[in-house]
């Protein structure tokens, strides 16, 4: 569902898709969605003296990445990429501002190191078992100055608890560096060659849902992900992947393993806590189904018509149905809704309608053209709206761009509980 204000990501292929945590439950840690959501104020844990720079007995990686050993661990082995870790930590910008800490929480946080920022699984494969270290993290390493998340160098006491130790790593194709000559090229510039045929006639379609198997490397051969190592396939619709897995398993037939060169401007664009650069996948098409048939868009998705109403902030809307409830939400109520969303191009990005299934969330936990909107209807109201970027997902990457056009159907105000609250009638 793309309502919400940050879109979150974990390492397996749903990464590619759009999920929540994975390991470490309702843990944060450093990954693309952790320090910077946790807004911790009050009991903070005060900065270390030496916050703003690190000291001239820290160690310094060829990276960049500072660190210092301020508790000798007792273990003997190091974790890998493929590992995962058991830690306490607390972070602070170099102002001495603490934004994250699983030792406030009183949680440790469980965690893959492919699945967090640079410096942390540069760092990490330094530690063993029962050792606590300080870590500076230059910006490079960290977050890149991201929106939303803390700027600048980072500093992190960490201490390792515990690893489990993941299956090792797929060994890289020989071509992972680059294309070869002999690779195929999509009009968008995904380069593909296959490496086995398939005995399937039919290649899926941009909305259609497909079971895979697949190994990711980075350029210079580091496997990220590999549902083959998980010995799992995965399923999920062409439509919510990267656009280089979108468009490169188009060209395939079931039963067919190929290989993808993805240029980074069809994979992560430089996201923080994604796989950077050109990637490189192996992908098994195992089997496909047709998905839904995306909703057709208004005639006027484009741009709000001249009987449009619009308000001081410039959401723009029009009543497509008046309902027959008597109050309006507010920002702290919980609703009930059947939505569809398009860009102005008129392509369909997310449909609750689609699925069969209304959603359920609270106004004030949604993008502020939403929560806006939503406080102008009655239950039973279907209202159509324009929501200019600024309102919406103000041009992050992740979500779709611009101003995006949402037909909302308010189907009800929801008690705390979940259940119907005030007089509001059901939908009809």
């Amino acid at each position: 569902m793309y309502l919400r204000k940050t879109v979150t990501l974990c390492a397996s292929l749903a990464l590619f898709i759009g999920c929540g945590q994975g390991g470490g439950g309702a843990a944060k840690f450093p990954d693309a969605a952790a320090p910077g959501e946790s807004n911790i104020v009050a009991g903070d844990i005060p900065a270390p003296s030496d916050v703003a720079a690190p000291p001239a007995d820290a160690q310094k990686t060829p990276s960049g990445l500072a660190s210092k050993v301020l508790v000798v661990g007792t273990g003997t082995i190091s974790p890998q990429r493929q590992d995962q870790v058991k830690v306490h930590y607390t972070g602070w910008t170099t102002d001495g501002k603490m934004f994250d800490s699983s030792v406030k929480r009183g949680s440790p946080a469980t965690f893959g190191l492919s699945a967090v920022i640079k410096g942390w699984t540069e760092g990490l494969a330094l530690m063993k078992v029962g050792e606590k270290r300080r870590f500076w993290i230059p910006t490079e390493l960290a977050y890149n100055n991201a929106p939303g998340k803390p700027a600048g160098m980072l500093v992190f006491d960490v201490e390792l608890f515990e690893i489990k130790f993941g299956p090792k790593p797929i060994a890289p194709p020989a071509d992972v560096a680059a294309p070869p000559a002999d690779a195929k090229k999509t009009p968008a510039g995904v380069s593909y060659k296959v490496i086995r045929p398939g005995t399937g006639k039919k290649k899926p379609g941009p909305t259609d849902i497909v079971t895979v198997h697949y190994t990711g490397w980075t350029s210079d051969g580091n496997m990220f992900d590999s549902s083959v190592v998980r010995k799992k396939t995965i399923e999920f619709p062409l439509d919510k992947v990267i656009k280089g897995w979108s468009e490169g398993v188009q060209t395939m037939v079931e039963g067919e393993q190929t290989r993808l060169w993805i240029p980074e401007e069809l994979a992560y664009q430089g996201r923080p806590g994604a796989p950077p650069g050109m990637l490189v996948f192996d992908i098994e098409l195992v089997s496909m189904k047709e998905g839904p048939k995306p909703i057709a868009a208004p005639k006027d998705v484009a741009a709000p018509p001249k009987n449009a109403k619009k308000t001081k902030s410039g959401l723009a809307y029009t009543v497509l149905r008046k309902g027959k409830g008597k109050e309006k939400p507010t920002a702290s109520s919980n609703v009930q809704v059947h939505y569809t969303g398009w860009t102005t191009d008129g392509k369909m990005f997310d449909s609750s309608v689609q699925r069969g299934s209304p959603t359920e969330f609270p106004v004030g936990a949604v993008i502020p053209g939403w929560t806006e909107g939503l406080q102008l209807m009655v239950a039973g109201d279907k209202f159509l709206f324009w929501i200019p970027q600024d309102l919406a997902y103000k041009g992050q990457e992740g979500p779709p761009k611009g101003m995006l056009v949402f037909e909302v159907e308010l189907l009800q105000i929801l008690s705390p509980t979940g259940g119907p609250g005030g007089h509001e009638g059901h939908p009809h």
